[in-house]
């Protein structure tokens, strides 16, 4: 064999550690847990007529808005929960951490709570909600509306991703190129950026998937009006009393989008390097 297929032969992956067996009967119980109400749904699935259920008007339309303004969130939240990452890192004085949980809020925070911030943020009669409607712009009860819940509880996920990716590597490199005469914006965009790609490509997943799903903040904020703002998640939440079938239908379809977009996002990151 060549020394240049030798070279492009993988690296054989290195012997796991003994994992103890309460370990593993613990992380067995952790999977069950996560997979039987999975496959609860799975089951629960009437197969003759799906495609009908999941192709209606409602479910198209519902599942078509919830896929944009998902992404429209994610976009955001990485325009900027990547740069309030990098800031809460860099941050020096004492209020760091009172800081960081207010922007870390949004994940513990119950969803209806979340809704309720928005619409006194951002409602007709909110802090800024109020002049911007004097103005004729108008908010709540829109598809921004939709937009803005999504951002507000996901964008905690692309600020930790960020945020514990530079403490894991440093700023050594930052340093140096510091010293090199290179100014904030270069070092920035050059060397601190590249590094983080794996920390963004996680940061957005977990952003498109959280905000895939979003639906308390969504309905408080925004409402549920068909083509406007009723989301996949809401229309499921509709659907659960008149039609069951339906609401498991569109449920297994927004189960199966999220794992193909989790599966797509981080198989780069299991391959050796």
């Amino acid at each position: 064999m060549s020394q240049s297929a030798s070279v492009q032969r993988r690296a054989p992956r290195a012997p796991a550690a003994p994992t103890p067996l309460w370990v593993r009967v613990l992380a067995g119980v952790a999977a069950a847990l996560v997979l039987l109400p999975l496959l609860g749904v799975v089951l629960r699935v009437e197969w003759n007529g799906f495609l009908e259920r999941v192709t209606s008007e409602q479910a198209v339309t519902a599942m078509g808005l919830s896929l944009r303004t998902a992404a429209i969130a994610t976009v955001l939240c990485l325009a900027l929960g990547a740069p309030l990452g990098i800031v809460l890192h860099r941050m020096r004085w004492k209020g760091r951490s009172v800081a960081r949980a207010l922007v870390l809020a949004p994940l513990v925070l119950p969803p209806v709570v979340g809704g309720l911030a928005l619409l006194y943020a951002f409602g007709r009669r909110g802090l800024i909600g109020g002049p911007l409607d004097s103005a004729g712009l108008t908010i709540a009860f829109s598809t921004v509306a939709v937009v803005l819940a999504q951002t507000f509880v996901a964008m905690p996920f692309t600020v930790l991703a960020v945020e514990s990716a530079l403490a894991a590597r440093g700023e050594r490199l930052e340093v140096i190129a510091g010293t090199l005469g290179a100014k904030a914006s270069t070092t920035l965009w050059r060397v601190t950026l590249p590094s983080l790609k794996t920390a963004l490509a996680t940061g957005a997943v977990l952003a498109f998937a959280r905000s895939l799903g979003e639906f308390g903040a969504t309905l408080t904020f925004a409402g549920s009006l068909q083509g406007v703002t009723r989301t996949a998640p809401l229309e499921i939440y509709l659907a659960r009393e008149g039609d069951p079938q339906t609401a498991v239908a569109l449920g297994l379809v927004l189960l199966v989008i999220a794992v193909t977009v989790v599966v797509v996002a981080f198989r780069p990151l299991g391959r050796p390097r």
